[in-house]
């Protein structure tokens, strides 16, 4: 197996780790994280959202639109968790659903449409060579 391969299988095992630790025990992750100022998680949250929002726009300027189908179909995941934790922590359910709920029916849309589409016809030179 190559090297480049196994490096990106860990880097997903750390996501899932590192993810799955802020929903079972947020208070033991938080601390392991090293930000004593909650106003720091701002910091993080923007952060993630521009690595994702480079992510996509890579694979949407290198043309690789499947590939991009299914990471915004992954990432959808993201509004999904946001109306949750509005509503289970103070958030009222109307906005929940305004701001998160709307931008998670938006992305799983997108991401429909991505897979839905077929590959372009290559034109007949193009398949000669």
């Amino acid at each position: 197996m190559r090297l480049a391969t196994i490096m990106g299988w860990l880097v997903v095992g750390a996501g899932f780790y590192f993810g799955l630790g802020y929903l079972l025990n947020g208070d033991g992750a938080a601390a392991g994280f090293g930000i004593v100022d909650p106003a720091g998680y701002y910091v993080v949250k923007g952060v993630r959202d521009i690595a994702y929002a480079l992510t996509a726009l890579i694979l949407l300027l290198l043309g690789h639109r499947r590939a991009l189908g299914w990471v915004v179909l992954a990432d959808s995941i993201i509004p999904i968790g946001d109306c949750i934790a509005v509503m289970t922590h103070g958030g009222t359910a109307g906005y929940a659903l305004a701001v998160h709920g709307s931008a998670a029916v938006l992305v799983l849309f997108t991401a429909w449409l991505l897979l839905r589409e077929k590959a372009p016809e290559r034109s007949p030179a193009a398949q000669a060579r």
